[in-house]
């Protein structure tokens, strides 16, 4: 099975480099690795985990770096040895690029396996490896970059506040305004006093009707 393909990583070439020739980040980049030791020039000594379809395994290899230019690309190969599974065995062609502010990682990578494993089918199997190798890969990049951070909202500017503000000022209830201290003192208006009841006018008595009538 062969796989060509590429990554896009946000940092320096230098950190790349470094990144693939440390056996932590190596450890973490490969799925199913449970162990790994050694070092770039002495070649590293590797535990793996994985299933392949029903097939379940702990391969235990060795996992070498060749045709190394520094900086720039190297093979990397390994081949584990699964008891009744069988083995697998790959290498990967890694070059690195300075792109667009950050590094451009390509890859060409060819797998094998023999034993109970081979008896899965071409197709399953083919299918696996192009698993494993995106993964691995995936894996390598997150560690190289890091976790994503978080970018927080920008601080709304005083005239945005102060915009957002006026809607509530506008529906805010109005306070009764209290009476200025001259009215106040005034007070209601006096009721004016009602004028007396008049009652029926007093027919004249009869002195007056009398000497009245002779005027």
């Amino acid at each position: 099975m062969e796989l060509t393909g590429s990554r896009q990583i946000a940092a320096d070439r230098a950190t790349v480099w470094a990144a693939l020739n440390d056996p932590e980040v190596l450890k973490t980049a490969i799925p199913g690795c449970q162990e790994m030791t050694g070092s770039p020039e002495a070649g590293f000594a590797a535990t793996v985990k994985q299933k392949v379809g029903p097939v379940s395994a702990t391969f235990h290899g060795a996992v070498q770096l060749s045709n190394v230019m520094p900086g720039v690309s190297y093979t990397i190969s390994g081949e584990g040895k699964g008891g009744a599974a069988g083995f697998a065995k790959g290498g990967a062609d890694v070059r690195l690029e300075d792109k667009d502010g950050g590094t451009l990682l390509t890859y060409d990578v060819k797998a094998n396996v023999g034993g109970k494993l081979a008896q899965l089918g071409s197709r399953l199997i083919d299918g696996f490896a192009k698993k494993m190798a995106d993964q691995f890969f995936e894996n390598f990049q997150a560690a190289v970059e890091g976790p994503a951070v978080e970018v927080a909202a920008p601080a709304a500017t005083p005239v945005i506040a102060a915009a957002e503000a006026a809607p509530a000022a506008m529906v805010a209830p109005i306070s009764p305004v209290p009476p200025s201290p001259r009215v106040a003192a005034a007070g209601p208006a006096a009721a004016k006093p009602a004028a007396p009841a008049q009652g029926p006018a007093k027919k004249p008595g009869w002195f007056a009707r009398l000497f009245g009538r002779k005027a």
